[in-house]
């Protein structure tokens, strides 16, 4: 499996959108076995989209991310797990062992409940992805969804 986190230093790229470094990660069973890092100098999405999938990637943990980036990925089949952040050893460490939805992992802002609830869907709050209410909610109904 090849698993994907775009970075900035030490630590997962803010913006999938605009990292320029992206580090691709082989695991075999519940260990990583190699790992590389790759530039991404394409400007235009699509062709960014063309590079990620041509690098065979199953899996790619990021930051924020833009609507079209993310149905672009994931029609490309590849699954994209967004609102992630910290530094990049502790994401790669608690995603193989399966604690990475705690919230120290979550970008600020992001509510994760709904990602517990969901599973590793990869688009699982809207909010979050476009830093709007989803259309047709109050901000009461929203208050009462993050309490939840």
């Amino acid at each position: 499996m090849r698993l994907a986190i775009p970075i900035w230093g030490h630590r997962i790229s803010p913006v999938l959108d605009t990292a320029s470094n992206l580090l691709v990660v082989e695991i075999e069973g519940q260990r990583e076995t190699s790992r590389s890092q790759t530039f991404l100098d394409e400007n235009d999405t699509s062709r960014r989209c063309l590079r990620i999938r041509n690098l065979e990637i199953d899996t790619l943990l990021c930051g924020a991310v833009s609507r079209v980036f993310l149905r672009m990925l994931s029609a490309s089949g590849i699954h994209v797990i967004p609102e992630i952040s910290g530094p990049t050893e502790d994401i790669i460490e608690a995603y193989l062992q399966g604690g990475l939805f705690r919230s120290r992992f979550q970008m600020p802002g992001c509510g994760r409940k709904r990602l517990d609830r969901q599973g590793e869907s990869g688009i699982h709050n809207k909010r979050c992805l476009s830093g709007q209410r989803r259309k047709g909610r109050s901000e009461e109904r929203d208050r009462a969804d993050e309490r939840e």
